[in-house]
């Protein structure tokens, strides 16, 4: 693809992200549904630390199209490989399956029918579903290089455990869980259904790993 079409990707993706995190954080302190912002208002939903993920991968890309030269070795150019390939492409996807499959079979224990009067359609979508395709748009704008499997898959298990400490901390705090779908859920359970989620992150890297290497004819890792 020719460089200003990516960097008009990159930048168009930046600002619409831009937007929505904007749009959503506006809506803290606003009168909405109880248990919604209480302690932590958006940081506490894995669908808005998402947005800030990708509105910084996009930010990043945008920049380092706008860097003369070679890129192709510059620190600012491995950073945004490396949040791309490990954290970006594989919780972006996950968020999309997840969300999705848990909202067609129980609405509720994801995103309450109460929420549609605060939240219009399109920021649904906005959140949970427009995520995927702009995702794959960058596997198809530019290569990316992968790092080692076994780097990639301990970075995720640190912002993974992190995370379940978050949503834990919460409910101890507060207690109401971030998700109505955590309270069916014994410890045993829910330790499970952590490792499960791991599971499904570790083969969307993959994933995005084989994509990547189909894609541009070659493997980019940097085994």
């Amino acid at each position: 693809m020719p460089s200003t079409l990516r960097a008009a990707f990159h930048i168009s993706a930046f600002g619409w992200y831009t937007f929505i995190v904007n749009y959503l954080a506006a809506k803290d302190g606003e009168e909405l549904p109880a248990g919604i912002f209480v302690y932590g208002g958006p940081w506490k939903y894995l669908t808005f630390l998402n947005l800030l993920l990708q509105m910084t991968f996009f930010g990043l890309a945008a920049v380092n199209d706008l860097q003369p030269g070679e890129k192709a070795e510059s620190a600012l150019n491995r950073w945004k490989d490396l949040l791309f390939s490990v954290f970006a492409f594989p919780v972006g996807t996950f968020v999309v399956v997840l969300f999705w499959t848990i909202f067609a079979y129980d609405r509720e224990l994801v995103y309450p029918a109460n929420i549609d009067a605060f939240f219009p359609p399109w920021i649904n979508h906005a959140m949970h579903t427009l995520v995927l395709p702009v995702l794959l748009g960058e596997v198809l704008v530019q290569p990316h290089t992968y790092p080692q499997m076994r780097h990639a898959l301990a970075a995720l298990s640190v912002v993974g455990v992190a995370y379940l400490s978050w949503i834990v901390w919460v409910y101890l705090t507060v207690g109401v869980w971030v998700y109505p779908l955590l309270g069916h859920f014994s410890a045993a359970g829910l330790l499970g259904f952590f490792f499960f989620n791991m599971a499904v992150v570790t083969l969307l890297y993959l994933l995005g790993d084989r994509l990547n290497s189909q894609i541009w004819r070659k493997d980019k890792r940097s085994d």
